[in-house]
């Protein structure tokens, strides 16, 4: 039966999704530029416009298991060429980094301004309500995000971290199990496991964002 109520949420929690899916990708392109590597900038990859970075079925999983009250999904990934990098590896395993690190930091971000709306009176009313809605959908998406990029298995994020701090030898072998990875999360998936990977990634990172704000708000008084 279709539910009115999970309308209203994705539409509130629409802008969250597009801007953490866009920043992530973003943040991916413009570390590699950086770092040496050009292919991103030259096509096109670094704008902000979320139309350039969104992937379909990355995008329906976001509305779907939002329905299951945690939001991840995917974008088009930012294409990057590690013979640019002076390390390759270890270029690779910083570009990895930015992304789940700006989702990261977007979730502390929401928590913050969502604290601040409540502590001004100002998450009621026709606009207020609908905005602090959004920012702690924010909260969850942007972390779902980071921890679901940060599964330590190739081509995630998470892997191509962990194939950075390898040694070399042992990096070579773990990058050999790159082609079967989206199996891998498929048949954890489907398996009904999937969880025991994410949710310690989740947790983990909810209760470090959750600490660094409140030892933010301490900080700048606003506790």
């Amino acid at each position: 039966m279709f539910d009115p109520g999970y309308l209203q949420q994705l539409v509130i929690a629409l802008p969250a999704i597009l801007l953490a899916l866009t920043l992530h990708e973003v943040a991916h392109g413009w570390t590699a530029d950086k770092l040496g590597d050009p292919t991103a900038r030259y096509m096109g990859r670094l704008t902000l416009n979320p139309l350039v970075h969104l992937d379909p079925l990355g995008t329906l999983a976001f509305a779907v298991s939002l329905a299951a009250g945690v939001g991840f999904g995917w974008a088009k990934p930012v294409p990057v060429d590690p013979r640019h990098f002076r390390h390759p590896r270890r270029g690779m395993m910083w570009v990895a980094l930015a992304g789940p690190a700006t989702n990261f930091a977007l979730a502390i971000a929401s928590v913050i301004l969502f604290f601040q709306m409540r502590r001004l009176g100002l998450g009621a009313g026709f606009v207020g309500e609908p905005v602090a809605l959004m920012l702690q959908a924010s909260f969850g998406i942007n972390t779902a995000l980071a921890a679901f990029n940060l599964i330590p298995i190739l081509p995630f994020d998470g892997g191509r971290i962990v194939a950075g701090l390898l040694p070399a030898r042992l990096a070579y072998t773990y990058s050999r199990s790159e082609p079967y990875g989206f199996f891998i999360v498929l048949g954890l998936i489907l398996l009904g496991w999937l969880h025991v990977v994410f949710w310690p990634i989740y947790t983990t990172l909810r209760a470090a964002e959750l600490a660094l704000v409140r030892n933010l708000l301490g900080i700048l008084g606003l506790d």
